[in-house]
């Protein structure tokens, strides 16, 4: 392990007024999107919404990595050029998604567990050779009436641990990203005490494993009110209770912690990250690994069309300059409503 080069590339994850554009959907979850804007989803037209986003005119000074699906990797602008090559040209870390997806955890219903260790350094390696400088796990906890169990916290830390363990044997820097989700009804309390217990639990056994902290970027889920719960928490209270929760629980070592939107809406989730970075007096980097919270405009203007490419473009670049803002401290609301 290369500790030098993995603690270069995590810093350069979340280096100043930057972020990582989560571009890593299923084959599944981007048809569904697509369904959504009535385009059929092939290679090609996944292909060409990739390049739109990868291509945007001066993306590289606010997205600072992009993680990738396979396919993605594999793919290349229609001039010829691999999107890995493309994105390390402009100064952007290409990433890749390795997790094979969630399955129902037996015994416990309602609760999920990942999938996707069964030769996964073998995959590491070639994922290495093309191209590929950091990975993504995902680990999803719900939560309702009497879950999540302890059984569901710890087997999913465990194959976080273990993942990111494999990830910097092969000199790719891991983001270990254990989500709450915000789906159900609860309180932000209930999210806050079930966040502090899967971050305890992930840390612990990131140390069993001995996986170095300074080489690896945390993604998890915001302190936040449940979207079904009627009186949901502030934006500064979903800051405060979310800041608050990651001082308890995340060492000072990691070099950056990069949220995911979780459902949250693209201001939403802008709005959200440049309070908790305006308390200041913080031990790591708080930036943005956003999906839909940097794409839905984006991909809404687009369509499909080859003649809104330049717009789909801009709108990209807005939500991604008003994150980078936000990663600084320095969005404001008011801001939304100038033109892209």
């Amino acid at each position: 392990m290369n500790r030098n080069e993995l603690e270069r590339i995590a810093r350069a994850m979340v280096a100043k007024g930057r972020g990582i554009l989560a571009a890593d959907e299923s084959t599944g979850t981007i048809k569904k999107r697509f369904d959504k804007i009535g385009l059929e989803s092939t290679e090609e037209t996944r292909r060409a919404y990739r390049e739109m986003l990868f291509t945007a005119p001066g993306c590289q000074e606010y997205i600072s990595g992009v993680i990738l699906y396979d396919e993605t990797l594999r793919q290349s602008t229609k001039g010829g050029e691999r999107f890995a090559d493309l994105l390390t040209r402009l100064g952007i870390v290409p990433g890749i998604k390795v997790d094979a997806g969630t399955k129902p955890l037996p015994g416990f219903p309602g609760e999920v567990i990942t999938e996707g260790l069964d030769g996964l350094a073998g995959r590491l390696a070639e994922y290495h050779r093309l191209g590929a400088r950091f990975a993504k796990w995902r680990a999803v906890i719900d939560i309702a009436d009497g879950i999540p169990s302890r059984t569901c916290i710890e087997s999913n830390a465990e194959l976080l641990a273990r993942y990111a363990a494999l990830c910097q044997a092969a000199e790719i820097v891991p983001i270990v990203e254990p989500e709450v989700l915000m789906d159900g009804a609860h309180s932000i309390e209930r999210c806050e005490d079930v966040t502090s217990a899967v971050l305890t639990e992930v840390f612990d056994r990131l140390y069993a494993h001995r996986v170095h902290l300074e080489g690896m970027i945390l993604k998890p889920n915001m302190v936040i009110s449940g979207q079904k719960n009627a009186n949901r928490a502030s934006p500064p209270q979903v800051a405060e209770a979310t800041v608050r929760t990651l001082k308890r629980h995340v060492p000072g070592a990691v070099p950056g912690i990069a949220f995911l939107s979780g459902g949250q809406s693209e201001a939403e989730a802008t709005h959200h990250l440049d309070l908790m970075n305006r308390i200041g007096g913080l031990p790591w980097a708080l930036s943005f690994s956003y999906g839909r919270a940097l794409q839905q405009t984006s991909l809404t203007t687009w369509g499909g069309k080859g003649e809104n490419v330049a717009a789909g473009q801009r709108e990209f670049l807005k939500r991604a300059k008003l994150n980078g803002l936000a990663a600084t401290g320095r969005y404001e609301p008011g801001l939304e409503q100038q033109a892209a």
